[in-house]
């Protein structure tokens, strides 16, 4: 089980990084869903924090129209929580990348250092990186539009630099609705029912790989994550449902 009294303790403000690559609906499993959202939201009310929902703009997303769209906008309002693009924060910092491989450094908006991350992530399938889950969804911290330059630098190398200076406090994967086959847009719903929580990014994302039938050694940023020290991708506690009795093999991009 998730504490997140523990995980956030000291912590005066919480970023909720949704995965908005479209303004497609949960339902197509390509979104967060804003009823998993809502549910931190209640868990954090008891905690002395400011709460912020965000995402930024990328190439193929616009934060702002799709923060309306999939109905998140109208639950932040209704729980009293501000939806923030993070392209539009114009007060920035560079934080420098110890031992970064395909980056030395990244600009980011000052509150996003400032502030407890949760990842709300996606159970999904992705062309690039074979899933893209709680780590991959840290990349939408970038404020940069155009994203694309990231991808020549290699993909999974930069999710794992980036989670090196950015590493997510909770990571809360959403599997209600999950996406197979070609995610990380237009793949196929698959109804999982199942949420997947944890404060160890790594093992979280190892856990979900599993449960997707993906062996996390064979998921680049995950065993470079793992190599580089950011969380456990084996002898992992899981509690609640076995892995085995809610396993699915997905179909690949």
């Amino acid at each position: 089980m998730v504490n997140y009294d523990t995980a956030l303790s000291g912590w005066h403000k919480v970023l909720i990084k949704v995965n908005f690559i479209t303004v497609e609906t949960w339902e197509t499993g390509a979104t967060t869903d804003p009823i998993v959202v809502e549910a931190i939201i209640k868990r954090l009310k008891n905690l002395p924090v400011e709460i912020y929902v965000v995402e930024s703009d990328a190439t193929m997303t616009n934060a702002d129209k799709a923060f309306e769209v999939t109905g998140m906008k109208e639950m932040c309002e209704r729980n009293g929580v501000k939806c923030l693009n993070l392209r539009h924060v114009k007060d920035r910092i560079k934080i420098d990348i110890p031992h970064g491989e395909a980056l030395k450094s990244i600009t980011v908006p000052r509150i996003v250092i400032e502030s407890a991350i949760i990842s709300a992530a996606k159970l999904k399938t992705h062309a690039s990186t074979a899933v893209t889950l709680g780590m991959k969804n840290m990349f939408g911290l970038l404020p940069d539009k155009l994203k694309g330059k990231y991808h020549m630098r290699g993909i999974s190398t930069v999710i794992v630099d980036i989670n090196t200076v950015l590493k997510p406090t909770l990571t809360v994967i959403d599997g209600f609705v999950a996406m197979e086959g070609r995610g990380p847009v237009g793949g196929k719903p698959v109804k999982m029912d199942l949420i997947i929580a944890g404060s160890d990014p790594v093992a979280t994302d190892s856990t979900a790989c599993r449960i997707m039938g993906f062996d996390p050694h064979e998921v680049s940023h995950v065993r470079k994550a793992y190599e580089r020290g950011l969380g456990n991708i084996d002898d992992i506690q899981v509690l609640g449902e076995r892995i085995e009795d809610v396993t699915r093999r997905f179909a690949r991009s």
